[in-house]
């Protein structure tokens, strides 16, 4: 699979490290109430089918952390963009 770094032009799959859904949001409160919150957004996660956004660090290359928009059953790549251009086209931080 090669990934479409913003940075670096096209470059192996290798050379990424994946961490995982871009979509879930961070908690607001470090309260203790909110820690139920907190134990949802660290270990409960989905493993979708399709069309998935995810964190990937560039980490043999540019050293840049990018969102990955790619479908899980096909490795179909459509596209990559820098987490800060993410957080901005979905209307909050990444």
């Amino acid at each position: 699979m090669l990934i479409p770094c913003p940075h670096c032009g096209t470059r192996p799959v290798e050379e990424f490290t994946f961490l995982g859904d871009a979509s879930v949001k961070r908690p607001a409160s470090n309260d203790p109430s909110s820690m139920e919150q907190w134990y949802d957004y660290v270990y409960l996660r989905n493993n979708p089918k399709g069309r998935f956004d995810e964190f990937v660090h560039h980490s043999g290359g540019c050293r840049a952390w990018l969102v990955i928009s790619r479908d899980t059953e096909t490795h179909e790549v459509f596209g990559c963009v820098t987490v800060r251009d993410y957080g901005k086209t979905k209307g909050g931080k990444a």
